[in-house]
């Protein structure tokens, strides 16, 4: 094995070993978007290298020149809008918060998918990417993340765009094409390859794409990740030392955005393939911190009763392998402390304790996995100061596959939510 080859087995191995870790509180890794007037994939090489968890929608015209049909239309409303079984959509849990830890939306006619999602749609993924879910985007993917284009040197704002980068992408012009790639300097993609060591990217499929422009709107934060090398003339814009792939996380709490102008999704080996798997790499990366739904006090119920139409986020319902956090504070000389989950029947919640930091199963310093909605844990005392409660719901949906993708089953109260109580006492 060769000493590139073995550097790559390191950083991908490395990868497997944390997304161990990281994943929990979430459902799946990757959604990828193949939707009307979208490229249609029913598989993401670079999420498999990477041994990622993926449930995708396939348009059943799978190229982006092809009318939508009337399924089409109505599978995308049931799966990004909502449906009576699952009220936000299978992207967002009740509360609002990423079921998914990542979106990738595939290329093809971005203004035409921004309008077949509609405002409820487009709305759904913005919560989705503020409250921390991350977004990953090819050539269309990355038009429809941006504010406004560019045309005859005017900037147009894109109302059914998604605006979560909120700048300008535009053009390139180039159609049915090849580019290079060259990888700028501290670029935070060669925290997971180094592309070779030449800093290079070469043959990289572009059609219709884009490019981030830098004279207006271009947003503080906006990380470069890699720019065109293209020096042939052509009509109209001139692309080469443009920026092709760009980077930007709005603060800690939303996700990050890793998008590109041009097509690797689909490449199966060489370094695109690498260059695809770190772009999800450093998107997945980003994912916002956990948010604290609030403080317990001494003897006080939490209840977790409110359901997704209510638009009461601290006190909604928990949903499937979601993590709900809270906080509490132990004075000097508390004993006797009781902790209390009670939930809805036929449901498991798991309950975690730590002190100082987010509760999760693989790192807390109590645990109650039993089976089961209720749990008393008991302790005659604990170290003073912060400690940090996490509830799990460890119930989730079976899938069935389709031709668009899977249907869920089973367990689909649990998309809506499981409402539970929490108290924490002490003497």
């Amino acid at each position: 094995m060769t000493m590139k080859n073995r550097y790559r087995l390191f950083l991908l191995l490395l990868f497997v070993y944390s997304s161990c870790l990281s994943p929990q509180g979430f459902y799946k890794d990757v959604f990828m978007d193949g939707g009307i007037r979208l490229t249609s994939m029913e598989r993401l090489p670079a999420a498999d290298l990477l041994g990622l968890s993926i449930e995708y929608f396939a348009s059943t015209r799978y190229k982006s020149t092809f009318p939508p049909t009337r399924t089409d239309s109505i599978v995308q409303d049931r799966l990004i809008i909502g449906s009576e079984t699952d009220l936000n959509g299978i992207l967002l849990y009740p509360d609002g918060q990423p079921r998914f830890r990542m979106i990738f939306v595939n290329g093809g006619k971005a203004a035409s998918h921004g309008l077949s999602l509609r405002k409820e749609g487009l709305d759904n993924i913005r919560r989705f990417f503020m409250n921390g879910g991350s977004y990953v985007g090819t050539c269309a993917g990355a038009f429809l993340s941006s504010s406004a284009t560019l045309r005859s040197d005017t900037v147009f704002p894109r109302e059914h765009y998604l605006q979560i980068w909120p700048g300008v992408a535009r053009a390139t012009g180039l159609l049915n094409s090849y580019t290079g790639m060259k990888v700028e300097k501290n670029s935070p993609l060669l925290k997971f390859d180094n592309f070779g060591g030449d800093m290079y990217i070469d043959s990289v499929r572009h059609n219709g794409g884009c490019l981030a422009y830098t004279e207006q709107l271009f947003p503080a934060g906006t990380e470069v990740l890699l720019r065109y090398d293209y020096p042939h003339k052509k009509e109209g814009t001139q692309i080469n030392g443009e920026i092709s792939a760009w980077a930007y996380k709005k603060h800690e709490l939303t996700g990050r955005l890793v998008v590109i102008g041009s097509h690797p999704e689909s490449i199966t080996g060489g370094e695109r393939l690498d260059l695809m798997a770190s772009m999800i790499q450093y998107a997945l990366d980003g994912n916002g911190s956990p948010v604290i739904k609030g403080e317990l006090e001494n003897g006080s119920v939490r209840k977790m009763f409110k359901a997704t139409w209510q638009n009461n986020p601290d006190s909604t319902m928990i949903g499937d392998k979601q993590y709900h956090h809270f906080v509490f504070r132990i004075p000097h000389n508390a004993r006797n402390i009781k902790i209390t989950l009670d939930g809805a029947e036929d449901y498991d919640l798991f309950l975690y304790l730590k002190k100082g930091n987010f509760a999760f199963r693989n790192t807390s310093d109590y645990k109650d996995i039993s089976l089961g909605a209720y749990k008393t844990m008991k302790l005659a005392e604990m170290d003073p100061g912060l400690w940090y409660l996490g509830v799990e719901c460890n119930n989730t949906v079976t899938t069935i596959p389709t031709p668009w993708g899977v249907e869920y089953a089973g367990c689909i109260d649990v998309l809506n939510g499981v409402p539970y109580s929490i108290v924490v006492s002490w003497e």
